[in-house]
């Protein structure tokens, strides 16, 4: 099945400020009105939905230019995301790779969207046509999974001759491999799209600020409403939904992941939310790991002391170290800096915390965590370590820090998002740190 959508077909009349309708019937997901409402209250300045789309797709095309690669196939929910912003399930897709997007050099952009879900891409003005029958995953087609890949394969190998003439060069980001090797059969070249997307996708221009800041400030709303509902004999669980709701209700997405611990949970890092009952006295620590209004992640942590009480020494320390790592690796953020560079003049953790520090102390964020990432200096001592690269204006990064004893029984975490400018860096999170742990 395949239609092609009316390039002249009207637009709504009535606008919300980021060029959305202002419809509450309308069948794109978006921000509320309580966001938008918060976002003015706090000058912000929300995103031109139809610019922001038409630079990401830009973006794509220039590094297919870039790379000579006249097509370029997706199936990672991000990525088409990224490309044609058309979004449909994202989670369950994200494991039942179901949807694609061809992006041709010099032709449409083509949708396989889900089986009935046309209607939820038609009015994108980027998509140009829609199509389905690229769902060719086992729970879907079972023993036609081979005959389903092959069709697909066929379409794409039809494509590509009508609009890339010989060429054959085709760049894929994931695929099933009933489909990579049904593409293989064709004749067709494949190679690496997901190196082609991650370098399409990090360099941000002001929209997508725009959109950054927006997503941070529903993010800070939902910290706030859980930092006020933490109390002794609250569990994990509750806590973390509240962060998820208070997301939700202001048109946020979905979550990444979990993390939110507390006490002895804190130590090691990574351990998700679970029944747990907060007792006080305990560190309570939440990385957001949020995907907020427009798709846009909004990653920081912070850590908190639950109940009317003082923080030990110990858990002083742990937080003033943590604070300390994020503020020096900061002011380290400048365009042209190398990666090993910055690595090298990071903030010496103490040998007492460097067992358990974050293995990664910078890694880029957009619609989700995003290329580059840079290591810990040790890290670079392993010779299959081949990863390098310079901080460049645009990036959008997240500054890490986990600070945690071997065998202690809490740990510290945080973490800020900041933008590379020309100068050096502008902090993008705007949440408080806890005076209470230096007083």
């Amino acid at each position: 099945m395949k239609r092609k959508i009316d390039p002249t077909r009207p637009a709504r009349p009535a606008l919300k400020p980021d060029g959305t309708p202002d419809d509450n019937d309308r069948i794109e997901t978006g921000p509320t009105q309580l966001a938008f409402d918060e976002w003015k209250a706090r000058g912000l300045t929300v995103p031109d939905l139809n610019a922001l789309r038409e630079y990401r797709l830009e973006r794509v095309r220039k590094k297919m230019a870039d790379r000579d690669i006249p097509a370029l196939l997706l199936f990672d929910p991000v990525n088409i995301r990224y490309a044609a912003d058309t979004t449909n399930m994202q989670v369950w897709v994200m494991h039942n790779l179901s949807r694609a997007c061809l992006a041709l050099a010099d032709g449409p952009v083509i949708l396989w969207e889900f089986y009935g879900c046309d209607h939820l891409s038609e009015h994108l003005p980027l998509v140009d046509e829609l199509r389905s029958g690229a769902g060719f995953i086992y729970l879907v087609a079972a023993a036609g999974l081979q005959d389903m890949a092959e069709n697909f394969a066929a379409e794409i190998d039809h494509l590509m001759k009508e609009h890339c003439g010989q060429d054959r060069r085709l760049a894929v980001d994931k695929i099933e491999i009933a489909g990579l090797r049904a593409l293989e059969v064709a004749g067709i070249k494949v190679s690496c799209g997901q190196e082609l997307m991650e370098h399409a996708r990090v360099i941000k221009n002001e929209n997508e600020i725009n959109a950054i800041k927006c997503s941070l400030a529903t993010t800070e709303a939902a910290m706030s409403m859980v930092q006020q509902k933490m109390r002794p004999g609250i569990t994990e669980n509750e806590l973390w939904a509240t962060l998820h709701y208070e997301n939700i209700v202001r048109g946020g997405e979905w979550i990444e992941t979990r993390l939110l611990a507390s006490g002895p949970r804190t130590n090691p890092w990574f351990q998700e939310c679970g029944p747990r009952v907060i007792r006080e006295g305990d560190i309570v620590a939440l990385d957001t790991d949020l995907i907020g209004p427009y798709g846009y992640c909004a990653d920081i942590s912070r850590s908190w002391l639950c109940g009317e009480v003082k923080p030990t020494d110990t858990q002083k320390e742990l937080y003033k170290v943590a604070h300390e790592e994020i503020q020096h690796n900061i002011e380290r953020v400048k365009p042209g800096t190398g990666f090993r560079e910055f690595s090298e003049k990071s903030f010496p953790v103490p040998d007492k915390y460097s067992a358990q520090r974050y293995t990664a102390m910078v890694h880029g964020v957009g619609l989700c965590d995003e290329y580059p990432v840079i290591f810990p200096p040790n890290a670079y001592d392993d010779p299959t370590i081949n990863y390098d690269g310079v901080l460049q204006p645009g990036m959008t990064l997240c500054i890490e820090s986990y600070v945690g004893e071997v065998g202690a029984r809490e740990g510290v975490k945080l973490e800020e998002q900041v933008l590379v400018t020309e100068t050096g860096y502008e902090t993008l999170s705007s949440y408080s740190f806890e005076a209470e742990f230096s007083s």
